[in-house]
């Protein structure tokens, strides 16, 4: 009997086994990625609707960015706004009847958390250099390096362990009642899978925000100008 932990392989692409979670996560990115150079084509001065709601997006994205990290948005705008909209598009493809949300299995969530990584470490590098990225371990004092470099990896983890078993625990919950109680009755169950699905993508987006500012070397704020003295 396969575990409900593992995903069903599909066939094989030589020696390696292509489940289904790998099935449906490439078909969520052609989806969007299709989706995103549809709409980029098609921009007009008076925008459309659907325009509006890919710039409302957009704003909302940079909101966030500028309200967590403090920073101009742009740089980090392609990463966090496509690490939100995949996980939230991922989240809710379990309204499509036989299909399980990728981010149901520990392997996506792992990948996921891996990005998060390795952009902490590339915006990092990027601000400050590999010396100014390698300070921010030694904040707030020397003896701190030891700690945050464990920190580094044990909050990367955390996050893998939250999607995985947010996301999980409500397939698991939508099932056994569906098997137990008939179609009608998990309705609400699913309503409140999907808003846990959508609160999930959000905190993994800001938790990325919060981890990739923190590695970013902040410049050293002027020193206060002397006041003029006054002749009395």
């Amino acid at each position: 009997m396969m575990s409900p932990l593992a995903s069903a392989v599909l066939f094989h692409a030589g020696p390696v086994p292509i489940t289904e979670a790998v099935v449906v996560t490439w078909v969520i990115m052609a989806v969007l990625v299709a989706g995103g150079a549809l709409v980029a084509r098609h921009l007009k001065p008076v925008p459309s609707r659907t325009q509006v709601a890919f710039e409302l997006i957009v704003e909302t994205v940079d909101g966030q960015i500028r309200d967590t990290m403090q920073l101009a948005p742009a740089p980090y705008r392609g990463f966090i706004g496509t690490l939100f909209i995949f996980i939230f598009v991922a989240n809710w493809s379990s309204l499509i009847p036989g299909v399980k949300p990728p981010t149901a299995q520990i392997e996506t969530d792992a990948a996921l958390a891996l990005a998060v990584f390795i952009a902490i470490i590339w915006f990092g590098i990027r601000a400050g250099g590999v010396g100014g990225y390698l300070r921010t371990f030694a904040t707030p004092s020397l003896f701190m390096v030891p700690l945050n470099f464990i920190e580094t990896i044990t909050r990367t983890f955390s996050m893998l362990v939250r999607l995985f078993g947010n996301v999980m625990s409500g397939v698991f919950v939508v099932g056994i009642v569906l098997s137990l109680a008939g179609l009608l009755v998990p309705i609400p169950l699913m309503a409140l899978d999907l808003l846990t699905g959508a609160v999930q993508a959000y905190i993994f987006a800001i938790l990325a925000m919060v981890f990739i500012s923190g590695a970013i070397s902040q410049p050293k704020p002027a020193p206060d100008k002397p006041e003029p003295r006054t002749t009395p």
